[in-house]
């Protein structure tokens, strides 16, 4: 059950958030806003494999 919540917040994540490997991000100039938003991206994608 668990596993299929994330499976669905990963969709909705790649749907809505910005991908910022496309836009070629450097981490060292990213903003507090993008670096949660990537880490909320690495958590739901982790949980969803997991």
């Amino acid at each position: 059950m668990k596993k299929l919540i994330f499976k669905a917040l990963a969709k909705i994540n790649k749907a809505v958030l910005p991908s910022y490997t496309k836009k070629q991000l450097d981490l060292s100039k990213a903003y507090k806003l993008q670096l949660a938003i990537i880490g909320w991206r690495v958590y739901v994608t982790k949980n969803a494999l997991g």
